[in-house]
């Protein structure tokens, strides 16, 4: 399939609220009190077994909610083949609860049939965006559907990168036709870890390609010369200077889908969903902002 000929069907039923992602944790609180939330988000490898409680319990809320899925395990910046079993089983994932969004990480995860914890940053090179691309490429043919590539948090540069972040994700998305999903804490994380400007990286970075945002919390570190060192922790509030870096993307784009990302040391359903709503505040501020100018 061609392509320009993949049917966009990204944003789906998907709206542009708040959403959180769906753990185990919460699974009775969110049928028995069907809260106030515009979507969920499961990751994908989560559920990739034929069936027990976990799918029992997924298909109870998508019949309520819209859904997103975000891969962890595709290693799209690998400098292997994609791993083709994992790819079906993926699409099988898609077809069997029609979610109204996929995104995967600009990043790399396995070597050599070995997946290991954490996901990797990649050079930004000519041979890189190649791999990378043709990767992207073969993921869209085989769901038949278009990817959000998620920009990563990183904390080192590579010295043979020629290309910087922002551009080499733009160029990414040109080619391939992929949609982008904006993590604005690692935007920051990011950012601080090599000493960027935060609010430079959101100026430079495609936004007419974002279809969906993530926020989460992070660690605050130092490094061995005293610099700030923040680690994509997922364990805590999202910080306010991640929600001014949130507000300044609403005001150039709009609402979006944006999702709370809490993936441990889970806290109580009320504050999470807290959470939610703060990011649905924090949209209506920056579209007033959008509209009328900074409220200061």
């Amino acid at each position: 399939m061609g392509l320009h000929q993949i049917p966009r069907v990204a944003k789906g039923d998907v709206p542009a609220r708040a959403g959180i992602g769906l753990k185990a944790d919460y699974y009775r609180t969110i049928l028995e009190t069907q809260p106030d939330v515009g979507f969920f988000e499961v990751h994908a490898e989560n559920y990739m077994g034929a069936g027990g409680p976990p799918h029992r319990y997924l298909t109870a809320i998508r019949e309520r909610y819209p859904l997103s899925l975000h891969g962890v395990g595709l290693s799209i910046g690998a400098d292997r083949p994609l791993d083709l079993a994992h790819l079906l089983h993926l699409k099988a994932l898609i077809v069997r609860y029609e979610p109204g969004l996929f995104s995967e990480h600009l990043a790399w995860s396995s070597h050599e049939g070995c997946y290991l914890d954490d996901l990797l940053p990649v050079p930004y090179t000519d041979e890189a965006m190649n791999r990378i691309c043709h990767h992207i490429d073969q993921v869209q043919d085989v769901l038949g559907q278009q990817m959000l590539l998620e920009n990563p948090a990183t904390y080192l540069w590579f010295q043979e990168s020629t290309w910087h972040e922002t551009d080499f994700i733009r160029e990414i998305a040109q080619r391939t036709g992929c949609g982008l999903l904006l993590d604005v804490n690692n935007a920051f994380v990011a950012s601080t870890n090599q000493q960027w400007d935060a609010s430079s990286y959101i100026d430079d970075f495609p936004l007419g390609q974002v279809q969906q945002i993530h926020l989460a919390g992070h660690a605050r570190q130092t490094d061995e010369k005293g610099h700030p060192l923040l680690i994509d922790a997922h364990d805590r509030a999202v910080d306010q200077q991640v929600w001014r870096l949130f507000r300044q993307v609403i005001q150039q784009i709009g609402p979006m889908p944006t999702l709370i990302e809490w993936d441990a040391n889970m806290p109580a359903w009320l504050e999470l969903h807290a959470q939610a709503v703060m990011a649905e505040a924090q949209m209506d501020v920056g579209t007033k902002e959008q509209r009328y100018g900074s409220l200061g």
